[in-house]
Order: structure tokens, then C-alpha cells, then sequence
């Protein structure tokens, strides 16, 4: 019993056109082949080092650990500026090379971590995706398995149905010997 995928497509997905998911699913369901695949495997495997990096970063500038130490790190600066250096400051006061290196930092943290953000959301769109593939792909097993529970189904009642009718067919036979009366029966 072979089906295309045309044919499965008219009975289970009756929504006009298929797109290439689809069309997958629905080849990959005739091919009984899974659709799951490990997409984050193949996503590491081939991002650039540029992408790790970016990755990195933002996982670490995005951190509470991040934020306490750098809070320690301004404390710190802003301590042995005031108090231990005193009139020897490097930074005095109003901090004006800190906040150079502070707006340095920003300048080239923000677009990096904006480039994490950005693969992280098309990973995202890929992982959708292929949810939406095996979501879909488990639908159709389990229509088709809907489908081959009402054949058993509907073949047993057939074969029930038969039965009833040889079991009514023996029994009028009997009510028929009956009327006639059993041979022997002396009444």
C-alpha cells in the first residue's frame, strides 16, 4: 500500500498548497524516517569563532556575576580615587576617565551583545520550526493511527456481523426442526 504524498497531503492536510516542511513531513511519514535531529548540535558545530565569541560575551556581560564584580570593580576605582590617593588622584572626582571607559565598554559591548541577540532569535525561528515539523509529523502519526484503529475496528464488526448471521441462521434452523418435531419425540 503505497501513498504519495499528494494523496496524504488531500486527506490530512486539506489547506490548499504545502510549503517544503510539509512536503518533508509528509515524505518522511510515507519513508517511516523521523523528523527530530539535534538543530543546537548542528548549530554549534558550525558557528564561526566571531558568533562563540559573541555568545560568550553576552552570556558573561549579561550575568549577575558580571554585575557584582563590575559594581566592586566602581566601588573599588571610586574608593582609590577618593579616599586612598586622595590629592594624587588619577581620576578625581567627577570620574571623567572612568566614564570614558565606561562609555568605551558600552560602545563595543552593546552591538556585540546585540549580535548574540540577533543568532539567538534566528535560532529561535529555526527551533519554531522544527518543533512545527515534529509537532506536525505526530499529528499525522497519530491520524494515521486513528485511521488503521477504525479499519480494526470496522473489520471486527464485520466479522461480528457475519457471525450474528450464521449464529441467526443455525438458530432459525433449530426453530424450524423444532416445529417439525424432533425425530423420537413421542408427545
Amino acid at each position: 500500500m503505497t501513498k504519495t504524498v499528494d494523496e496524504l497531503a488531500s486527506r490530512w492536510l486539506p489547506r490548499g498548497r504545502l510549503g517544503e516542511a510539509e512536503h518533508r513531513v509528509l515524505q518522511s511519514a510515507i519513508d517511516r524516517q523521523p523528523v527530530a535531529r539535534d538543530v543546537r548540535g548542528a548549530r554549534v558545530a558550525t558557528a564561526s569563532r566571531g558568533e562563540r565569541l559573541a555568545d560568550a560575551i553576552a552570556r558573561v556581560g549579561g550575568s549577575w556575576a558580571f554585575i557584582l564584580c563590575f559594581l566592586g570593580f566602581l566601588v573599588l576605582w571610586a574608593g582609590v580615587n577618593v579616599w586612598v590617593l586622595a590629592g594624587r588622584a588619577f581620576d578625581p572626582y567627577p570620574f571623567v576617565f572612568l566614564n570614558l571607559l565606561l562609555s568605551m565598554l558600552a560602545a563595543v559591548q552593546a552591538p556585540v551583545i546585540m549580535m548574540s541577540q540577533n543568532r539567538q532569535a534566528a535560532h529561535d525561528r529555526a527551533d519554531a520550526a522544527h518543533d512545527y515539523e515534529v509537532n506536525l509529523k505526530a499529528e499525522i502519526e497519530i491520524m494515521a493511527l486513528h485511521e488503521k484503529m477504525d479499519a480494526l475496528r470496522h473489520r471486527e464488526i464485520v466479522a461480528m456481523h457475519a457471525e450474528v448471521m450464521a449464529i441467526s441462521q443455525r438458530l432459525a434452523r433449530l426453530e424450524a426442526m423444532v416445529e417439525k418435531g424432533l425425530p423420537g419425540d413421542s408427545a
